[in-house]
């Protein structure tokens, strides 16, 4: 026991704390999802044309059906024998010698094989003169250009865009079969909080975390139950934590370090967590712990709002794109410092910092001058996090580094 205890306590890397949440998670069932409802979910089934498109052969532009053949030498004159508006057609099958007045989007008739657009004509009557060559397939989108029926449009564990949703509607997909958005449970802990709104009293903090993490959970796919504020007591904390059993995971906020006034580990583990780890080798976020609680996986994450913040971007967020069947990954790019950074000691630093466009080179990450991780409106105003690994020598601005994207 107090080998497993020292295991536990030992400072692990990001990347294998990481690895070791993913590693318990299984994705949530399936459910059919409409399409107007279908916007960031994951699909679990892939997505199948119904349709080919487009359906026959369509004109690309305004001008005139024609045979390639009668138009190879010009001026060429024609015989105009009809029209072709978007929606209707010409019915009849295109001669040697004839042209049929069409419009974007309209069916090409039978016989013809390429479009003469309208600039390149003269129109007398019924007669029109084609000024330029046409070849065969000139300004003509061909039957099933974008897809054709049967194809896979898109596969299992896409998140899906607007761009996507508009595709499955091409494809008449009127539904498609996602996996459940994951439901995580979440409570703060400390007699000092109170909520957004309340008049605190001399040595009482107004609770940023509570809103914060139920936005980033709505914001990685998630479906935020917020169980409030709980006072640092055992049987407190042990029946909030009851209150997320139909939940995919439990998230707690402070208290989950060792000190007389931390908790959330001691309770839960009297009532039925298992915890696998509760320290990593980063700042800020030393204290966080992962376990089972009840066999649900249970988060627990630091206290103080910044340090929550940027733990729950490097370990919640994947774990919500795992539950719900996604590829969990961490969005990272490569830039330039906007200046000097010191060495780095043992833990892999995470400094909040600006991102500027530079013209035809890397983009500029410039660290914030202070990085107390008291500083809200500091990771507010950033768009990224520049990674320090352990031990990361002295940098230089220009120097190039690996960023964590806040904003895309």
């Amino acid at each position: 026991m107090a080998a497993q205890s020292s295991i536990q306590g030992a400072l692990i890397p990001v990347a294998e704390a990481r690895a070791r949440i993913l590693a318990t998670l299984t994705a949530t069932v399936p459910e059919r999802v409409a399409l107007a409802k279908a916007l960031g979910r994951v699909l679990a089934e892939d997505v199948i044309a119904q349709r080919t498109q487009p359906p026959s052969d369509l004109s690309a532009m305004d001008g005139y059906a024609v045979r390639a053949a009668d138009v190879s030498t010009v001026p060429a004159k024609l015989r105009v024998v009809g029209e072709a508006a978007a929606g209707g057609a010409y019915d009849r099958a295109l001669g040697e010698g004839e042209a049929v007045r069409i419009f974007t989007g309209a069916p090409l008739p039978d016989g013809a094989d390429a479009l003469v657009i309208q600039e390149d004509t003269e129109r007398y009557g019924d007669v029109v003169i084609a000024r330029e060559a046409a070849v065969a397939g000139a300004h003509v989108r061909v039957a099933g250009l974008d897809f054709k029926a049967g194809a896979t449009g898109l596969r299992a564990g896409r998140r899906l865009s607007s761009a996507d949703v508009a595709f499955a509607a091409a494809m008449n997909v009127p539904a498609i079969i996602a996996h459940r958005k994951p439901k995580i449970a979440f409570f703060s802990t400390g007699n000092e909080l109170v909520m957004p709104g309340s008049e605190p009293g001399p040595h009482q903090i107004v609770s940023a975390n509570n809103d914060g993490l139920a936005a980033l959970i709505e914001e990685a796919g998630g479906v935020p139950f917020d169980l409030g504020i709980i006072a640092d007591d055992t049987r407190a904390i042990q029946s909030a934590g009851r209150h997320a059993l139909d939940c995919e995971m439990l998230v707690t906020l402070g208290g989950a370090s060792v000190g007389d006034h931390d908790l959330v580990q001691g309770a839960l583990a009297e009532d039925g967590l298992n915890v696998d780890f509760w320290r990593i080798a980063m700042r800020p976020g030393k204290p966080l712990m992962f376990g089972r609680y009840r066999e649900m996986p249970m988060l627990g994450l630091p206290g103080n709002p910044v340090s929550a913040l940027v733990c729950a971007h490097l370990f919640l967020m994947p774990a919500i794109a795992a539950l719900q069947g996604g590829t969990p990954r961490i969005r990272t790019a490569l830039a330039k410092l906007g200046r000097n950074l010191p060495e780095n000691d043992r833990r892999e630093d995470y400094l909040r910092a600006t991102l500027a466009e530079a013209d035809g080179e890397l983009p500029v990450a410039t660290p914030f001058s202070k990085q107390d991780s008291s500083m809200l409106s500091l990771i507010s105003a950033a768009d990224c996090l520049v990674i320090r690994p352990p031990h990361s020598p002295a940098a230089k601005a220009g120097d190039v580094a690996k960023v964590m994207l806040l904003r895309w």
